[in-house]
């Protein structure tokens, strides 16, 4: 019989990531040949080719806030999220890079700092979590590993109510960037080349500021009644005053609410207090809203978002 020779493959496996096998991983093949011999079968093996997997450079930067972050005109310290990931297949470190001057938007913030998320929780702890400094604590990511960033912005006093800001951050491998499949000789981690991924070893996201402001107009009136069935002004005449709390704008006025004294030459009518037409108690230490501290009546209205009126009536009889 003929001598029969076969090639049999030998491999190894690498955990699989975002881009495949771990760079440095060497990738190994040995084939053998074997055939009949006079005493049995006998194999002989090639020589091994070994080839070092390359070090693929890619990076995707993503917003993490759900939407538009709601924030008012002078507010400081307001933070935006977003999400630096390597998708690439070694370790690598990524420079960060905010822009808070961006065309086409309402109005710029003023940028305050970039943070890195160092506890991880995906919250920003004020003087918990590392200000970044270009070039000196620049996140270092292995394969598939993801940190949160904060974008810190200070809102300035101009915006109006509906105005929308832009701020983007980008990330950029440091090994190196430019179009897919630019190689860097030796640079890749584990001793190979560095190869620029589809994503050109760099990317960027935007998250949005949106101004959610509010603000209230207070208009008072006054109806007489007097002991005679008419509208004179005379001694005994009830004065009813309606006070009217009218909140404009897309935001909420937190902890709105209205005192008026009661005028000179009129006594205030106990107990006549009423809220969008439900009767207040004069205590101030009981649960309602309202109170009369012997010289003026108050109401606490509490949080208004913008759209919404709060009635306010009181009564006091000419002396």
């Amino acid at each position: 019989m003929a001598p029969i020779a076969t090639l049999l493959l030998l491999g190894v496996s690498s955990p699989a990531f975002a881009a495949g096998t771990v760079a440095g991983t060497n990738i190994e093949n040995t084939a053998t040949a074997s055939y009949d011999g006079p005493g049995g079968e006998v194999q002989i093996d090639s020589n091994t080719v070994t080839i070092v997997v390359d070090e693929l450079l890619d990076v995707t930067v993503t917003s993490a806030d759900p939407g538009d972050v709601a924030t008012q005109p002078g507010a400081e310290d307001q933070v935006l999220t977003f999400t630096v990931t390597n998708t690439g297949n070694g370790t690598e470190k990524y420079a960060l890079t905010p822009d808070v001057v961006r065309g086409g938007d309402d109005f710029d913030p003023a940028l305050v700092s970039v943070v890195i998320d160092t506890n991880g929780n995906g919250v920003y702890d004020a003087g918990i979590d590392e200000v970044y400094a270009a070039g000196t604590n620049d996140p270092e990511l292995a394969p598939d590993e993801t940190v949160t960033v904060f974008v810190i912005s200070d809102i300035p006093a101009t915006p109006a109510d509906g105005d929308r800001a832009e701020v983007n951050l980008a990330a950029e491998a440091e090994t190196g960037t430019g179009t897919p499949g630019t190689s860097f000789d030796g640079q890749g981690d584990g001793g190979g080349d560095a190869v620029v991924g589809t994503t050109g070893a760099d990317d960027d996201d935007s998250g949005f500021f949106l101004i959610q402001d509010a603000s209230v107009a207070l208009t008072k009136s006054a109806s007489i009644a007097d002991p005679f069935g008419g509208d004179s002004a005379v001694p005994g005449s009830v004065i009813t005053y309606t006070l009217v709390a009218t909140v404009t704008g897309s935001g909420t006025l937190t902890g709105l609410a209205v005192s008026d004294p009661i005028p000179a030459d009129t006594s205030y009518n106990s107990e006549s207090i009423t809220l969008e037409g439900i009767s207040l108690t004069d205590s101030s230490a009981d649960a309602d809203a309202g109170s009369f501290d012997g010289s003026a009546i108050a109401v606490e209205l509490g949080d208004i978002p913008g759209g919404q009126t709060r009635t306010v009536t009181f009564q006091v009889t000419i002396d």
